[in-house]
């Protein structure tokens, strides 16, 4: 999936990808799509749960090399 900017959350633990998420979030423009890669597999779940209560679209999640690559849309 491409992306319009990527985080890189590897090495952090619950809660900073999320902490991280929502401060970058904030840069982007409505339509755009952040990745955010992490090696704690808690964001699986986290990033979901935020869009649902930011907002935000999900757009899904894919595994490579032992890092998650997490993409949502920012929706406004």
């Amino acid at each position: 999936m491409k992306a319009d900017a990527t985080l890189d959350c590897v090495g952090l633990y619950c809660p900073m990808p999320i902490i991280q998420t929502m401060e970058k979030a904030k840069e982007l423009e409505p339509g755009q799509v952040l990745e955010i890669v992490a090696d704690d597999k808690g964001i699986l779940t986290d990033v979901p749960a935020w869009c649902k209560s930011t907002g935000h679209e999900y757009l899904g999640a894919e595994e490579k090399d032992g890092e998650y690559h997490v993409y949502i849309r920012k929706q406004r």
